[in-house]
């Protein structure tokens, strides 16, 4: 048996039988006929497939031998995912030392993309912040077709935002500084964001 356990239920999960009993379950079939009408299985498909979702404790029967899904573990399997995920540095995403921030750019950002661009103005300014931090080096001149290409990346994973857009929102901002085809990123940038927030 797996220790992880979303490792376990994706090796449970990978046979089609037992979804397909699992499914009937969890829509109401409460013994082996129901479920093996639902799911379309023949009954040793069905018997097979409901001994090894028993074992693995995600169906449990009553009293009265009804078949159920154990909601709990389910829930004791998230709790647990939750709980690696804050132990987890790598999991926790983009980190600016604020937690405030931190919750913006997590939600916002991940894996180094833009999930997408926040419609709060000042979630949207944080987040335009960090991109243009993570993307481009102080002082360093690039021309457009290398700032379109790193802005290009952030948006791979977003419908809501290309990298056109992204560039504009930069240079509007002062995150970017465009001259003559050639933009850079003032070394000074997060002490002028500091001073317009205060």
């Amino acid at each position: 048996m797996a220790t992880d356990p979303t490792e376990q239920l994706v090796r449970l999960f990978a046979e089609e039988s037992r979804v397909r009993a699992f499914a009937a379950v969890a829509l109401g079939a409460g013994g082996a006929e129901q479920v093996a009408r639902a799911a379309g299985l023949t009954p040793k498909e069905t018997a097979v497939a409901l001994r090894r979702l028993r074992e693995q404790g995600v169906l449990s029967a009553g009293d009265d031998g009804q078949l159920g899904v154990a909601y709990g573990l389910f829930r004791e399997y998230a709790r647990a995912a939750a709980e690696r995920a804050d132990d987890s540095p790598a999991a926790e995403g983009p980190a600016s030392g604020d937690a405030r921030t931190d919750i913006v750019l997590r939600t916002f950002v991940r894996e180094r993309r833009l999930v997408r661009l926040p419609a709060q103005w000042t979630r949207k300014k944080l987040v335009l912040r960090y991109i243009a931090e993570q993307t481009f080096e102080p002082g360093v001149e690039y021309p457009e077709r290398t700032v379109n290409g790193k802005l290009r990346a952030w948006c791979e994973d977003s419908d809501d935002i290309d990298h056109v857009t992204l560039r504009r929102y930069l240079v509007d901002l002062h995150h970017l500084h465009r001259s003559e085809g050639i933009y850079r990123r003032a070394a000074e940038d997060r002490d002028t964001e500091a001073a317009d927030s205060a």
